[in-house]
């Protein structure tokens, strides 16, 4: 599955402004619970979820990236978020950078398969330097969710 199908842009920001850590993945889990088709879940269970997982391990990848995730009972299908920190965040990431760039991913509880491979996908996109650099400098979410579709198209 790919990003561009679990994105609107109701749920990509280009300007998230988070001091820290735990106001990060609030915006996130915020994000999260927007768009046209409203989850059935409410947005404490989404933070609940994400601090949950952020608890056992740090979901900051390296590269400036993190990618918080979890699987919620009564989530009808996969959804992402993707924002845009320009300042940066302390996330305890692996190489110890801030984050700039959060892409987090909720799935239905009885989907881990789906989770994995939507994770997978995910890393594989943003691994690339160039595509980082690209979204970086997205001026809106119109503009992220172009990229993603572009550079997707290209991984195949």
């Amino acid at each position: 599955m790919r990003l561009s199908e679990l994105l609107s842009e109701e749920r990509v920001t280009v300007r998230l402004a988070a001091p820290t850590k735990e106001v990060a993945l609030d915006a996130m889990a915020s994000l999260l619970a927007q768009g046209q088709e409203r989850l059935e879940v409410g947005l404490p269970a989404i933070v609940r979820v994400l601090r949950d997982r952020e608890a056992l391990a740090s979901t900051g990848v390296g590269d400036e990236v993190a990618i918080p995730h979890g699987r919620l009972p009564g989530l009808p299908r996969l959804v992402a978020a993707l924002a845009l920190c320009p300042e940066g965040v302390d996330f305890d990431s692996i190489d110890r950078r801030p984050v700039r760039l959060f892409v987090a991913i909720l799935a239905p509880e009885r989907c881990p398969g789906d989770q994995l491979r939507a994770l997978a996908r995910v890393s594989k996109l943003l691994r690339d330097g160039r595509v980082r650099d690209r979204l970086h400098h997205a001026a809106s979410a119109a503009e992220v969710l172009d990229i993603v579709r572009e550079e997707e198209a290209l991984l195949g």
